[in-house]
Parts: structure tokens; sequence; C-alpha cells
């Protein structure tokens, strides 16, 4: 009997299509400021650490530079101490969806890639939250049902329903005050498995963000941890409102350079959520539902 199978954007994809060649990789002796360094220098979140053979050992990501950070150890520190490992791999060839799958379930934010047949433990590419987005907001962008597209539709044409932020979005925010202490906002950056926090003024009003990279820049720059948080946030607040389309909010945070918005309602001041780019690529199936129903195919044998 017939069956009907539901693809999205992915399907079909295989993670050559969305991974990056360049891998960002220290060997074991390199030191915590080398792996600070590399985070900014390259805008990636994690270090892969090898051997004397360029074998992968494990990974030291912001979430452990920001652990050394919070207990005090040195940046002249060797990264042996704090990589965690062993890293997760795919292959090139494997299903995009697939690969997508290992990294919800494992909660990592990234797979190394290795080439099918050899090494599996030396690194050929990475695959990461924002390559898969870019993959999907460039298929978004050629898409006919696109928005902005002028396009009319023809007779016997659906309207697709587009996605908005506040449909993807996480309905929560961590915020704290200006003269919140870094190991504050540290403890709950761990605690809540966030990249960034909020800062509000004494009205509590939002007036600027911390995030990982800013804690890391502070590490290497030797402010100490119970300096307050308005010493080195960023403002102004980069926000969407949460009726925005979905491609929109992408298509901001590609252009802005950046891995997630706040999400306000009615007014910029009014927070009611956060958007990454892990939630983005959460959704799969583009920004519209036409990913979904107008690729539903029939299956013989089903």
């Amino acid at each position: 009997m017939p069956g009907i199978k539901r693809t999205n954007v992915l399907s079909g994809l295989t993670v050559r299509d969305a991974s990056r060649r360049m891998v960002a990789s220290l060997p074991e002796s390199a030191t915590i400021e080398q792996a600070i360094r590399y985070t900014i220098k390259y805008k990636v979140n994690a270090v892969l650490i090898t051997d004397d053979a360029r074998e992968a050992l494990g990974v030291v990501s912001k979430t452990d530079l920001m652990t050394a950070y919070y207990a005090g150890l040195p940046t002249a520190s060797s990264l042996r101490q704090i990589m965690v490992g062993p890293p997760l791999f795919c292959r090139v060839h494997d299903p995009l969806d697939s690969a997508l799958d290992i990294m919800f379930s494992n909660r990592v934010h990234r797979l190394y890639v290795h080439e099918q047949g050899n090494d599996p433990n030396h690194a050929v590419g990475v695959l990461a939250y924002p390559d898969i987005v870019g993959l999907l907001y460039r298929y978004c962008h050629r898409c006919e049902r696109s928005v902005g597209r002028t396009k009319r539709l023809q007779p016997g044409e659906e309207d697709m329903e587009t996605l908005t932020a506040m449909e993807v979005m996480t309905p929560s925010v961590e915020a704290y005050g200006e003269h919140s202490t870094l190991l504050e906002v540290m403890e709950g950056l761990a605690a809540h498995r966030f990249g960034a926090v909020l800062i509000h003024d004494k009205d509590r009003l939002p007036v600027g963000v911390i995030s990982k990279t800013d804690l890391m820049i502070a590490y290497k720059r030797g402010v100490p941890v119970d300096a307050p948080a308005g010493r080195i946030m960023n403002g102004p607040v980069l926000s969407c409102e949460h009726g925005d389309p979905l491609v929109s909010a992408i298509r901001k945070m590609i252009f802005s350079d950046v891995h997630r918005l706040f999400v306000h309602k009615n007014i910029p001041e009014n927070i009611v959520g956060v958007l990454s780019l892990s939630d983005a690529a959460r959704v799969r199936s583009g920004c519209c539902r036409a990913c979904v129903t107008g690729r539903i195919r029939v299956e013989d044998g089903m």
C-alpha cells in the first residue's frame, strides 16, 4: 500500500554539504591562553585537541574555558587539564539529518568529520549549528515562497504559513543586574546551558549582554571573577519582535555575526525569550511549512 513520507530541507543532503574544512586545533601541550586566542581569532566555540600525529584526543569548548576561569586556573595552564573527550565524529557522506540527531541527543554543538574508510580519529572538517542554519537560510532565500518574494501564487497554489521567532525561541531568559559578579553570571550560564545572559539596570531594563566570548576576553585580560557584570557587558541588546518571520531573525543573526537574538514583545524592553542558532537548526524544515507539506511524496512498499 502506498505510504506518505514527509521530508524536510535537510532530506537528501549530506554532512559534506554543510561542514567546514577548516578545523581549529591545538596540541594538548598548548595553553588555555592559546585556546582563548583561537576561539576569538577563528570565531569558533571549541578547539580540537590533537596528539603529535594530529589524531583527535579531546575538545576544549568555551564552556570548558569558562569553567577554568571560574576555578581560577592561570591562563598559562595546559589544555590537557581541562579538555574533555573523546570528540564525537561523523562521516562526510552521512545524512545531514542523522548528524543533527547525534548533536541533539548528545547535547553537543558540533561534530568533527572524518573521511569514509580513513583514520576515524583524524578530522578533515567540522559541522556546527551555524553551518546548518546557514544552509537552511540559503535554501529559504532562494525559495519562491520566501518572505519578501513578490511572486504571486498561481491558481490552486496554497500560501504557506511562515514560522515566527516566537514558535522557535526558548521562552525563558536568564538576566542579571549590572552589579552582579562575573562569578554569578558564569554560574547562571553553566546551570542553564545558555550561551549568553541579559544584563539589566536598577530599573530592570535590558542594557546589555554577556556572552561566553565576552568572558573569554575578560579571562585573557585578567579581569577578576568578582568584577561587576557591567564592566564587560556589550550593548545595546540585539533583539527581534516575537512575531517576526524566522527567516528574518536568522538573517539578522547571520549579518550581525551573532549566535542568538533576544526576542521582545511589543516593545524592545519587554524581553520574552531568546532565539539561538541551535533553536533554528532544530526546526529542520526551513522557515515555513512549505518545506514539509510541499515535499510530501508517495513511497511504494511502505
